[in-house]
């Protein structure tokens, strides 16, 4: 079952740019409930607390239960804004959710037991092409991390979805094609020694061509001197 955070905010009557600047001043931030069939809320949340939760990094994963003058709304992230500069929250979008909700979402992805695989004995490069996956499923169900157990895998191993461990209850958005979550790569420092090994090669061939050129030059010189007698 997906964990849940809390919130405590208080309802705005108004919107627009003047309101968000005073309401920051204040360390609150603007915010808005929408979803459900219902009217929008507009609300404020403090931003302290706001900032805490979004650096956890678990805000578009996670629901909310955000408490409006003792009337307690279940939500999930959708959307925040952040500064560009400060890196501050701005403002938050909230989707309102029931248990029967059924939703996409991102979600991380967890690459387990490298540590024991061949490619990492052998010193492979992981080239990670999706650091999460967008799933379907229900609001209460949220996985947290879908998990792949990389122990099994070799240098030149294309690792796909398939391969991971779907929770229950969740599938991925795309379901038409077999997609690759990470690759392995050999480590570049065999690839450096076989491109010295081929530049070696041919420098001996070089050698060896310059030394019979060197033989060929003689007889034309001797030749030229007979000429001349």
């Amino acid at each position: 079952m997906t964990k849940h955070y809390a919130l405590s905010a208080a309802k705005r009557d108004q919107a627009g740019k003047g309101v968000a600047r005073a309401l920051r001043r204040d360390n609150r931030l603007p915010a808005v409930i929408y979803g459900d069939n219902k009217a929008p809320v507009t609300i404020s949340l403090p931003a302290k607390e706001v900032g805490i939760e979004y650096h956890k990094g678990h805000m578009f994963t996670m629901l909310c239960d955000i408490d409006i003058d003792g009337e307690k709304i279940q939500v999930l992230a959708r959307d925040v804004q952040v500064h560009p500069v400060r890196d501050t929250v701005q403002h938050v979008d909230f989707l309102r959710v029931s248990d029967k909700t059924r939703l996409k979402v991102n979600v991380p992805v967890n690459f387990m037991k490298y540590e024991e695989s061949p490619a990492a004995q052998e010193k492979g490069v992981l080239n990670i092409v999706r650091h999460d996956v967008e799933v379907f499923c229900l609001a209460k169900n949220i996985p947290e991390a879908i998990d792949v157990d990389m122990s099994g895998f070799n240098i030149g191993d294309a690792v796909k979805i398939s391969d991971a461990d779907m929770p229950e209850g969740a599938k991925p958005v795309i379901d038409d094609r077999d997609f690759t979550l990470v690759t392995i790569m050999a480590p570049k420092r065999i690839e450096v020694e076989e491109t010295e090994a081929e530049e070696g090669a041919e420098g001996e061939e070089g050698a060896d061509g310059a030394a019979e050129g060197g033989e060929g030059e003689a007889p034309a010189a001797e030749g030229g001197e007979e000429a001349k007698e």
